[in-house]
Order: structure tokens, then C-alpha cells, then sequence
């Protein structure tokens, strides 16, 4: 009788993470002059993101492509990092756990 539903942690776990990586990614949005509301925007997000990291707007295309988007995503999560006074390995963990680096360039002094 008692079917295996799974358990409800991992749901409550992933909403938790994604709320705060949109309330993050609002406050860097608005701390570098963007719209924050462009975060819950999916596409729009990614070309505020390239427009924070002082890139071009069109390497929003790029994420698209297999393989480049992993380059593309390097060097706007550099550029993102540079843009708020942080070196090469904040931009590394932007890029590999935005969801610790990104709270921290959003709620801090940056």
C-alpha cells in the first residue's frame, strides 16, 4: 500500500536554492545598474548577465551552442566577477557554485 512518492526535502531543498539565486541574481542586477526584475526573465537574464560582465549582448546566442557555451560562460562569469573588484577564482565559483558565490557578490559589499 504505501507507494514510494519520495520524500518532499529535495523538492522544499531545490525552491529553497532557486529563490535565493533569484534574489541574488536581482540585487547584482540592480548593484550593477540593471533592472533587477531582468532575473526571473529567462533569456533576458543571460543577456543581463553578459551586459554586467561587459560583454557583448549577442554572446547570448553562444550559450546556446554545445562546447562554447561552457567558454561563454567563463568569461562572463570572469567578466562578472571583475566588474565587482573579484578576482579570477571568485569567477570560478560564480561559474561552478553560483549558488554560494552569487549570495555572496549579492549581500556583501562588492
Amino acid at each position: 500500500m504505501g507507494g514510494d512518492h519520495g520524500s518532499i526535502v529535495p523538492v522544499l531543498f531545490e525552491l529553497v536554492v532557486t529563490v535565493l539565486l533569484i534574489a541574488s541574481m536581482w540585487r547584482v542586477f540592480d548593484k550593477a545598474g540593471q533592472p533587477g526584475w531582468a532575473a526571473i526573465i529567462p533569456i533576458y537574464s543571460g543577456y543581463v548577465l553578459c551586459e554586467v560582465a561587459d560583454k557583448p549582448g549577442w554572446w547570448v546566442l553562444l550559450m546556446f551552442v554545445p562546447l562554447v557555451n561552457l567558454i561563454i560562460w567563463i568569461l562572463v562569469s570572469l567578466g562578472v566577477a571583475d566588474q565587482f573588484g573579484k578576482g579570477a577564482g571568485f569567477g570560478v565559483g560564480l561559474m561552478l557554485l553560483p549558488f554560494i558565490f552569487y549570495p555572496i557578490l549579492a549581500f556583501t559589499e562588492a
